[in-house]
């Protein structure tokens, strides 16, 4: 693993520690969502009530180990399909944490931040992916990758597979705003949203 890919590791740990602190420490308790048993996730550790259970995220290395998931997470599979290389940034991320979506706020403004819940959505993530590039390649515009989406509708920020930098775009157009040079100074610069006017 490069330094490179160690800082945004370091940087998306870091990060997801402070969303589930700052929910404590403003409402009281780790985040809920609802549970369902059909989708469950290693984020979830224990009932809020009868519908709900508190979630936090989880460093994908950390996961119980079982014969379902004795396989690594990669992105093989989606750079055999689409002939091509992911930038190494884009796959670091998806394959860092389990996690909801997180709310944050960066300079722009408001942004969720978009994980795979269980290993059943990271597939879905890929399959999405895949016809996020297929539709730039339809479009004969360069290689993007999101991984956040905005309050704006269709605006989606994404990681240049080319060099890595992070930019605006809105869905089927190219690229409009540089935000940072990397993904890891990205999320290094975001802070959780605020809950408490929620």
């Amino acid at each position: 693993m490069t330094s490179t890919n160690k800082t945004l590791v370091q940087s998306l740990l870091n990060f997801s520690e402070d969303f589930s602190q700052q929910h404590i420490e403003q409402l009281g308790h780790l985040p809920t969502r609802e549970h369902d048993e059909q989708w469950l996730s290693p984020c979830e550790v224990g009932p809020h009530d009868n519908s709900h259970h508190y979630w936090q995220p989880v460093a994908m290395k950390d996961e119980p180990a079982t014969d379902q998931n004795a396989e690594t997470l990669s992105f093989n599979n989606v750079e055999s399909a689409l002939d091509l290389t992911l930038h190494q940034d884009i796959k670091t991320y998806f394959t860092t944490i389990f996690s909801g979506d997180i709310e944050a706020v960066c300079e722009e403004g408001e942004l969720s931040l978009l994980f795979a819940w269980n290993r059943d959505d990271f597939d879905r993530l890929q399959e999405n992916i895949i016809g996020h590039i297929l539709m730039k390649q339809r479009l004969k515009q360069a290689e993007t990758v999101f991984f956040a989406v905005t309050d704006e509708e269709d605006m989606i920020i994404s990681v240049d597979n080319s060099n890595g930098e992070v930019w605006v775009e809105r869905v089927g157009c190219k690229p409009h705003k540089k935000l940072s040079d990397s993904l890891a100074s990205f999320i290094a610069q975001l802070t959780p949203k605020s809950l408490v006017n929620e």
